[in-house]
């Protein structure tokens, strides 16, 4: 009983241990309870590894340190895990002040210098840009703190499911082994009461034989007198003194002798019934223990350790990669790739003093232009030592800052052309999201023309358009579309706004991706089709695809109209399928522009569809 059976899995043990369970009882409601060893089979994910070690959890049961030793590893866990959470958390408020003071540094700096008289032109541009570099650090560093401080709440939750686990299961291992102690200290109590019922049995047995006590030497084996010994020696003395003299006390002490023989094999079969279950039930609750109910508190120790443990593995490792992408951004902010825009550095080096200073000076002078002259006189009579008089430097201010008129009927020249200029270049001078001229084009014709038989599709006046390509190249704002020399006849603004779309450096659908379109158009797979063509449309650059959005939400206007006024989807394409791809000759040198020209109106008809 004293040795410990290997120990086995829990399956192998389930509906073989013993019906009666001395902890059964005592540990019955702890089965209701959410603790380690009902979330051990109740399948809900965790951290812990899907293959479990078998061979650690069978070394673990063997050592008979195996429960403490795990209660120790999970302590170490936890404070390991709370000094974790401590770092995130302290780290997190130092990067949360820092990106706080940074934006608020940024952001006063900014307005600050607003409302002075500090340096104009590219240093202001530069200052303002690189103050905006550094409010997107700080904010950079702000979501780095929130991440932070996630990771220590979560840390911080953690050891306390741990905790509240591992208390649960020491205390469900303590009471296994308190119920295992109590009922062995039961099989021990059980055993000394066997052995004393039969010593008393071999007294009054040896008496009956008429053996002396003290001839026997039993009185030195079995120790001291108690209550029902010293009767029995009582009784031998009186037998001894009595024997030969009084028959019938001869005669009445045999009784007793027999009564009391009778009355101790009676306890004697009592006790032994009594210990031999105590063994049985002992020995089963061993086995149940050490088979059963063990491993399954080793198991769920090992696995609160392993959460412990993989859990404080999988935060570090986190903050690590968010540490290492935090950096990194603050890099490609200082200095982002070539098609991302300036850097801080190369920001700074935008400054143009000598250009700043030039324009300054003429802004200066020419400010000034009206005011009395101050300092020594610079004309006067010849005969005093004057010498003649020089241009006026104002004049020539005057001359340069004051754009002469130009173009029919006067109009002026504000050089910011339209056509044939890059489209991102367009839009990045004037710092807007759709092209002026499409936004004006088409605001014009959807309000004028999108009753219009075949608009689009008839040409307008040649005479008319070149003028009105001609004013709007010179001054876009000064142009008043509603006027009735252009809302008369809108098939000269669509002209006007299909030649802008044809005389674009790269079509609006891009050279480089042209061939893409074209190969996406051919599948003949509908699904398959619209994936790869929306893959196209979402690479081209941003001008583009804004643009291009803006377009088509145009056509799909004229499009709702089409039953009326004889403009379909079918028609929208033939008209717009070159202009948005340009004149390309086919890649593979057969067929030219009209061997694409079927799939460029299916990659036209896909936006629509």
């Amino acid at each position: 009983m004293s040795i410990s059976p290997q120990p086995r899995s829990s399956t192998d043990s389930s509906g073989k241990s013993p019906k009666s369970q001395p902890w059964r009882d005592n540990a019955a409601s702890l089965t209701d309870r959410r603790d380690t060893l009902t979330t051990i089979h109740s399948g809900t994910p965790s951290l812990v590894e899907p293959t479990f070690d078998e061979n650690v959890l069978r070394a673990l049961c063997e050592l008979d340190c195996g429960v403490p030793l795990l209660l120790d590893r999970i302590k170490q866990g936890m404070v390991s895990c709370r000094e974790a959470s401590v770092f995130f958390k302290k780290r997190a408020l130092i990067e949360e002040e820092y990106g706080k003071t940074l934006q608020k540094l940024a952001r006063t700096t900014s307005e600050v210098y607003a409302v002075n008289d500090g340096k104009a032109g590219s240093f202001v541009s530069a200052w303002q840009s690189s103050l905006r570099i550094h409010e997107a650090m700080a904010e950079n560093r702000t979501r780095f703190a929130q991440r932070l401080n996630e990771m220590s709440e979560e840390l911080s939750t953690l050891v306390k499911e741990v905790d509240k686990n591992r208390k649960q299961t020491k205390d469900l291992a303590t009471r296994y082994e308190r119920a295992l102690q109590e009922s062995e200290s039961v099989t021990e109590k059980c055993k000394n009461r066997l052995d004393f019922t039969s010593e008393e049995l071999e007294r009054v047995l040896l008496q009956k034989e008429g053996e002396s006590l003290k001839d026997t030497g039993l009185q030195n084996r079995t120790g001291g007198a108690g209550g029902k010994r010293a009767i029995g020696k009582a009784v031998a003395k009186g037998g001894l003194l009595l024997k030969g003299k009084n028959p019938g006390n001869a005669c009445s002490i045999s009784y007793f002798i027999q009564r009391q023989e009778d009355d101790f094999r009676s306890r004697l079969s009592t006790a032994s019934d009594q210990y031999r279950k105590a063994v049985m039930e002992t020995q089963a609750m061993r086995q149940e223990y050490f088979n059963f109910q063990l491993p399954r508190l080793l198991r769920a120790l090992k696995e609160c350790a392993d959460e412990i443990d993989l859990g404080t593995q999988y935060h570090l490792t986190r903050y690590a990669f968010l540490f290492e992408s935090i950096v990194l951004s603050d890099g490609s902010t200082l200095v982002p790739p070539p098609d991302e825009g300036l850097g801080l550095k190369a920001t700074i080096e935008t400054i143009d003093n000598r250009g700043d200073f030039k324009t300054y000076m003429q802004n200066y002078a020419y400010a000034r232009g009206n005011a009395p002259p101050r300092g020594p006189r610079r004309e006067g009579p010849t005969d005093e030592g004057f010498l003649p008089p020089l241009p006026s430097f104002n004049d020539k201010i005057h001359s340069l800052v004051t754009p002469a008129p130009n173009g029919p009927n006067g109009t002026q020249d504000k050089g910011r052309p339209t056509f044939g200029i890059d489209l991102a270049e367009q839009m990045a001078r004037d710092n807007v999201e759709v092209p002026p001229i499409v936004f004006k084009c088409c605001e014009t014709i959807e309000k004028y023309g999108i009753q219009s038989q075949g608009i689009y599709r008839v040409s307008g006046t040649t005479s008319k358009v070149a003028n009105l390509r001609q004013k709007l190249e010179k001054d876009l704002e000064a142009v008043d579309l509603d006027a009735p020399e252009w809302a008369g006849d809108i098939n000269n603004v669509a002209s006007v706004l299909k030649m802008w779309l044809r005389e674009l450096p790269d079509p609006l659908l891009t050279d480089s991706l042209h061939q893409g379109f074209i190969e996406a158009a051919k599948i003949e797979n509908d699904r398959l089709r619209h994936i790869r063509l929306h893959e196209r449309v979402n690479e081209l650059p941003d001008p583009n695809y804004a643009t291009l959005k803006y377009f088509l939400g145009h056509l799909h206007r004229i499009n709702q109209h089409s039953a009326e006024y004889s403009m379909s989807m079918q028609n929208l394409s033939i008209v717009f399928g070159p202009t948005l791809f340009g004149q390309h000759a086919s890649v593979s040198g057969q067929g030219g522009v009209m061997a694409d020209a079927s799939f460029q109106n299916i990659v036209r008809l896909f936006p629509l569809t």
